[in-house]
């Protein structure tokens, strides 16, 4: 059996951790299965590494910032490689590039484009462990680059989708996929298993666990996974394929996003193009626009309001300020002191209600919604950023998530 596994900062984040997932890996080649091995950067190296460069410069060149970042990994591989020579294993460190990873060449946020296999199929055929720096990539220009916050699990995913592994396991600081973050709510409970759409939508909510790309991947490419804790031996979460126990939970989880930012631009032009032309405008820029709504005309005009991370929001209004006359806006705000909560479960398809349920339970705390966005699996409303973690506690209750986990 051919077993990916990938080792986040806080589980290699000094020596006796390095040792400690040096153990695990090991017992999991002496197990008889063939393991490839990807790591993120110690503990807060990659914010220690940011820090560094803005006091040199308050405008590192993206280029630059890449080629800095990527050495976080590389001390992490070598460190790790060096553990499992210590207790008997053969182990080579890999860069990304080395690994045979290509991109996009976007610096700070590349994609995958590729993953030529040969060097790790190489490795394992000689009997060793390959450690290979997540996070990296080589863009066609043969320079670094990063793939942006969560990149390792990316990798983790990309190298078990094109080695076609039996499994890989994503090993981090809490035991698996919780209801909702239990530092938030201590009574939620690990779900045993969850479908990867509502994973998806999780991640891409503001669950923390696993970065999006590595859920879209593994869902495309059918890559059996599973989250556990590094500091455990729990079986952790499997995220899978939807089956009849997702549908029968009419509610999975509940996530919250405080990185969220809203802008509205008002008495905009009511005409073909106009939208197009705003939002064009925003992914040029590569600005990631979440929620949208439009809303009723009058007078020929209406008005747009989204959602963009907070960091996104200065870029995203130099743009707003620079179509606003084209498009016909008579002006503009924004509020970065907002913040999303949104309930996520497969078995919403086929139950009506979800929605007024969620919208009951809100309104019960005297929380007021901004804005609403659905999908098949999904609610999301936009509230005061102060009003969330009552939110989230009071959904939870509502929709009876401390009864699901292990006792499902």
């Amino acid at each position: 059996m051919l077993v990916v596994q990938k080792f986040g900062g806080s589980s290699v984040a000094n020596a006796e951790r390095i040792k400690r997932v040096a153990e695990r890996v090991w017992r999991t080649r002496q197990a008889g299965n063939e393991v490839v091995v990807v790591v993120s950067a110690m503990g807060d190296t990659t914010d220690e590494l940011i820090d560094l460069a803005r006091q040199v410069t308050s405008d590192p060149s993206p280029r630059e910032m890449d080629q800095l970042l990527s050495t976080g990994e590389q001390v992490s591989i070598a460190l790790l490689a060096m553990a499992l020579q210590a207790l008997g294993a053969e182990a080579i460190s890999l860069t990304g590039a080395q690994a045979g990873i290509t991109t996009d060449g976007i610096y700070g946020k590349a994609s995958i484009s590729a993953v030529d296999t040969r060097r790790l199929k190489e490795e394992l055929a000689a009997g060793r462990i390959p450690v290979v720096a997540g996070f990296q990539g080589l863009a066609p220009n043969g320079d670094v680059t990063t793939l942006g916050r969560g990149g390792s699990d990316t990798t983790a995913v990309a190298l078990a989708a094109a080695l076609q592994a039996d499994l890989c396991e994503i090993y981090t600081d809490v035991e698996g996929v919780f209801t909702a973050d239990p530092r938030l709510v201590p009574e939620a409970v690990k779900l045993p298993a969850i479908s990867y759409d509502e994973m998806l939508e999780l991640a891409c909510l503001g669950a923390v666990v696993l970065h999006p790309r590595a859920v879209e991947l593994a869902k495309i490419y059918q890559v059996p996974l599973r989250v556990r804790s590094s500091f455990s031996e729990d079986p952790g979460t499997v995220i899978k394929e939807e089956d009849d126990m997702e549908k029968k939970r009419v509610v999975s989880g509940v996530a919250h996003d405080l990185n969220v930012a809203r802008i509205g631009i008002f008495d905009v032009f009511d005409r073909p193009g106009i939208a197009y032309r705003l939002f064009s405008s925003l992914a040029a820029e590569n600005i990631n626009v979440d929620m949208i709504i439009q809303g009723m005309t009058r007078d020929g005009r209406n008005d747009i309001s989204f959602t963009v991370s907070r960091h996104e929001l200065p870029q995203a209004l130099k743009v707003v300020e620079k179509v606003k006359e084209e498009i016909g806006a008579k002006g503009y705000t924004y509020d970065d002191r907002v913040g999303k909560v949104s309930i996520v479960g497969a078995g919403m398809i086929t139950r009506p209600g979800v929605a007024a349920a969620m919208f009951e339970a809100l309104s019960r705390e005297g929380i007021n919604i901004e804005m609403i966005s659905t999908s098949e699996i999904k609610v999301s409303c936009i509230i005061k950023e102060e009003e969330v973690p009552r939110a989230v506690k009071a959904l939870h209750r509502h929709f009876g998530l401390e009864n699901l986990g292990d006792k499902e």
